[in-house]
């Protein structure tokens, strides 16, 4: 039997399930009597950490009001409308411009450049199928378990000068923002993932930044002011992923994530999953 298919994956106890699936990316057993690494601590407080405030903020659509409250409105991506159901949006209505997601998963976004191009049929038939799928059965995240599946359409942006949309993914512990990640090139199909801390110094933490050789991405001009708001949206957390976009020289915010590839991510060095494991504090929670 493969617990990973869909028809068996519902039915594996959780720790069973956590245990297997670290073995089978990571390559080695999960400690979870003493969690070390960045990873280890990860599938620790998915396990064992359940500060309820977190299913709001995992929940695209409810985060926004968190976010209102914490730094301003005007720091939201523009809402053009919430649905219930894939039936209710009136698609010639929509600009030609737009992004149409999910607020309980990942991944189920779709981006409209232009909407005579889009396939409308295709688009329904995604958003369903995300709609009809309890995120948490996917990597056990419990955050997940008990948001309300709706539909967001958001106002379409990117920078008129680079023609892009990069985003800035701040690691928070403890509501201190120590890193972050740049992501750049998505519309190359080539993304590129670089992390810098707060003096703009390129630290190697992921793989596929070994062998970089363009050291001189040059240095936002708000990026102090992107950390210190990463900070307070991170408050009160031993751990937590704020996502911010940079576009026409404005900052809004993206998602909070609690679990960065669920604590699955062979793509960290060895180094830096000890050194940002040492950075959460489980002993306080």
């Amino acid at each position: 039997m493969n617990i990973y298919d869909s028809k068996y994956r519902n039915l594996i106890p959780t720790i069973f399930f956590t245990k297997h699936y670290y073995y089978q990316v990571m390559g080695k057993k999960l400690n979870l009597r003493n969690p070390k690494t960045f990873n280890e601590k990860l599938n620790w407080l998915k396990l064992y950490y359940h500060n309820p405030l977190m299913i709001k903020l995992v929940d695209k659509y409810c985060v926004r009001e968190y976010v209102k409250r914490k730094i301003g409105k005007k720091y939201l991506v523009p809402l053009i409308g919430v649905y219930d159901k894939i039936e209710d949006v009136n698609f010639d209505k929509l600009p030609d411009k737009f992004v149409i997601k999910c607020n309980h998963d990942s991944g189920s976004y779709v981006v409209c450049e232009d909407k005579n191009n889009l396939n409308i049929d295709s688009v329904k038939e995604k958003i369903n199928n995300h709609l009809s799928r309890n995120y948490y059965y996917q990597w056990r995240e419990w955050p997940y378990k008990k948001v309300k599946p709706k539909i967001l359409v958001e106002k379409y942006m990117c920078d008129k000068v680079t023609n892009s949309f990069d985003d800035y993914k701040f690691m928070c512990f403890d509501g201190e923002a120590d890193c972050v990640m740049v992501c750049t090139d998505r519309k190359s199909g080539n993304t590129k993932f670089r992390f810098f801390d707060k003096d703009w110094n390129l630290k190697k933490y992921n793989k596929s930044s070994l062998n970089d050789l363009n050291t001189n991405y040059p240095k936002p001009k708000r990026i102090d002011e992107m950390f210190r708001l990463a900070s307070i949206l991170s408050k009160g957390f031993p751990f937590v992923r704020v996502d911010l976009y940079y576009a026409n020289n404005k900052i809004y915010f993206g998602e909070l994530t609690f679990f960065p590839q669920a604590g699955w991510d062979p793509n960290i060095v060895e180094d830096a999953d000890k050194l940002l494991g040492e950075k959460i504090n489980i002993r306080r929670y």
